[in-house]
């Protein structure tokens, strides 16, 4: 049996040592175990990575804890704009949705517009309608609001600043969530959810959504998903780079994801991170920040739930 394996992220940035309570610590990894162990379960009993990524990325959009989903950030006209992609390293087939509100899991919604669509990437009002023919539910902002996402916005609105969920050391809230997996036939997949930036104009979408940027997968290379400073990981194409450099200078996993991680992307001013895996069942998670959410587990059981460095 090949080695199979996943990895999952909840968002990296400013996440300090000391200024989470170890009770609200404790709360995230519980949540990052519990998404990680869904996705694994499908693994286990010989289902697709896919199917795995998106269990796993679904249960993170029903938490509050992250900007996704249930915890997306308030836009500047107090609404929730969603975005999500997701990934099938085995026939390059992707599935992308931006600009979205009241769909409780954007993941599900990109996976249908990759499975029911002759389309990649669907927006706003027209994947809305596209949502409603597949049967996706439109729920009341109510479900979405969240008292710290909403101070959080309270603090910029009404001003031209914008904030990277994952960007100001006094909250402790943070950002997009995703999922890589290489299932037991060495196929890969890959899934990235986020809410964007808070007090975010004019349809702003970030890099989570985009195919190339934030989310990759292909078993040629590996399966990526992206969380930072999205304006600086599409100019970088972070997730193709991965990918090419694996591809084109022979590069392993590990080092073509430090390499984009550690130097690419900190060149132009870009902060964050990735999580990868490739088709051997190897897992990179590389970071520039302070921290990231992140949890990984493999059928030669290596598993780990960690935060900061």
């Amino acid at each position: 049996m090949k080695t199979f394996s996943m990895a999952i992220h909840g968002g990296a940035g400013t996440l300090v040592k000391g200024l989470m309570t170890s009770q609200l610590e404790e709360t995230y990894k519980a949540a990052l175990e519990t998404a990680l162990n869904a996705g694994y379960a499908i693994l286990e009993a010989g289902g697709t990575a896919l199917d795995a990524v998106e269990r796993s990325v679904k249960l993170l959009e029903d938490t509050p804890l992250f900007n996704a989903g249930k915890g997306s950030v308030f836009t500047a006209e107090g609404t929730h704009e969603m975005d999500a992609a997701i990934m099938d390293g085995s026939n390059v087939k992707a599935g992308a949705v931006s600009l979205i509100t009241g769909i409780k899991n954007p993941v599900a919604l990109a996976r249908d517009i990759m499975d029911h669509s002759y389309h990649v990437f669907l927006a706003g009002e027209g994947a809305m309608t596209f949502a409603k023919s597949r049967g996706h539910e439109v729920l009341e902002p109510t479900y979405f609001y969240d008292e710290v996402r909403y101070q959080q916005w309270q603090g910029i609105k009404d001003s031209d600043q914008f904030q990277l969920d994952h960007s100001v050391k006094k909250d402790g809230k943070f950002g997009t969530v995703g999922a890589v997996a290489c299932d037991q036939h060495g196929n890969t997949a890959a899934a990235t959810s986020t809410g964007g930036m808070t007090n975010k104009k004019w349809g702003r979408v970030g890099d989570s959504p985009m195919i190339g940027a934030g989310t990759y997968a292909n078993n040629a290379t590996c399966a990526v998903s992206c969380t930072g400073s999205g304006e600086f990981f599409i100019r970088g194409v972070v997730a193709y780079d991965v990918s090419c450099l694996m591809e084109y200078k022979g590069l392993s996993l590990q080092e073509a994801a430090d390499e984009v991680i550690q130097n690419r992307i900190l060149k132009i001013g870009g902060d964050g991170g990735l999580i990868a895996v490739d088709a051997k069942g190897n897992i990179a998670m590389p970071f520039n920040t302070e921290g990231m959410y992140r949890a990984y587990r493999t059928s030669e059981g290596g598993s780990e739930v960690l935060i900061y460095k």
